[in-house]
């Protein structure tokens, strides 16, 4: 049987799904014991039980000077900033997105441009930013609106335009106007792959995030890493990296959880 056509039964997968994870787990624990053999000081990798140890004290204990759970406030500030600009972009992504995948018009008007301003590197508009806009949220906001809205939109005006004439030409015997089609036939054609798209961009929409929070924040989860950065704290930063990766890992658990609620035919044309 070719290796093609071997398919791992709902078991193996979970076992062989786990193999990468232990494999980096125990790397992590045998270099960390190494290193502290060595040198019981060493902060490059700090044992388990301090990383543990760190976590109780971020997550569980109130800080002297805020009174606040730095994890958690900290948790809050970026996913509130997430949240604003993964919003936006999708509101822009669903509106421009569909009508230059069906309006031959707008499509010739937007499409140079969106394609365009997809190829500008977000991160090297960030001091243009934090200059036209000043160092608060909305700076960081629209980093993340810059950096993310445009590949949504070409991504769902290049679904919307994939669609078989076929339906939109049927429609149109049927007497349905240019919206009515839109709504009707488009729309709930193309929203599962928005959530799709949504998914893939979860990554660098956290990486826009860090990166304006590094440079001007006063709180929140990439502040934090580059705060402790400066004392080589690394029971605090990889701590930090991990709950970042969880929380991207959950909202695309979520997202795809929400795709497969609300349009459950959508795995039908994956033929799953």
């Amino acid at each position: 049987m070719r290796l093609i056509n071997i398919k791992p039964g709902r078991g193996t997968q979970v076992i062989l799904a786990c193999v990468p994870f232990v494999l980096l787990a125990l790397a992590y624990v045998i270099g960390s014991a190494l290193r502290l053999a060595e040198n019981s000081n060493d902060k490059l990798l700090p044992a388990l039980s301090t990383m543990a140890q760190t976590i109780n004290t971020m997550a569980f204990t109130p800080d002297k000077r805020t009174g606040e759970y730095l994890l958690w406030s900290d948790t809050l500030a970026s996913l509130g900033r997430l949240a604003a600009g993964l919003g936006i972009s999708t509101a822009l992504a669903l509106i421009l997105g569909l009508l230059t995948g069906i309006l031959p018009v707008v499509r010739a008007l937007m499409s140079p441009f969106v394609a365009f301003v997809s190829m500008v590197p977000p991160l090297a508009l960030l001091p243009v930013l934090f200059i036209v806009l000043g160092l608060g949220e909305v700076s960081k906001i629209a980093l993340i609106v810059i950096g993310v809205a445009p590949i949504l939109i070409r991504d769902l005006c290049l679904t919307a335009m994939a669609l078989p004439r076929e339906q939109i030409v049927k429609a149109e015997t049927l007497s349905a106007s240019t919206w009515l089609i839109a709504i009707r036939v488009v729309l709930p054609q193309v929203l599962p792959r928005l959530i799709d798209s949504l998914r893939l961009q979860l990554g660098p929409a956290f990486l826009f995030l860090i990166a304006a929070e590094a440079i001007s924040a006063d709180s929140g989860l990439g502040y934090r890493i580059f705060l402790v950065r400066r004392y080589l704290s690394m029971d605090v930063i990889f701590p930090y990296v991990a709950w970042i990766t969880l929380l991207a890992v959950l909202m695309d658990v979520g997202l795809n959880a929400l795709r497969r609620r609300v349009f459950p035919w959508s795995d039908l044309e994956r033929g799953q």
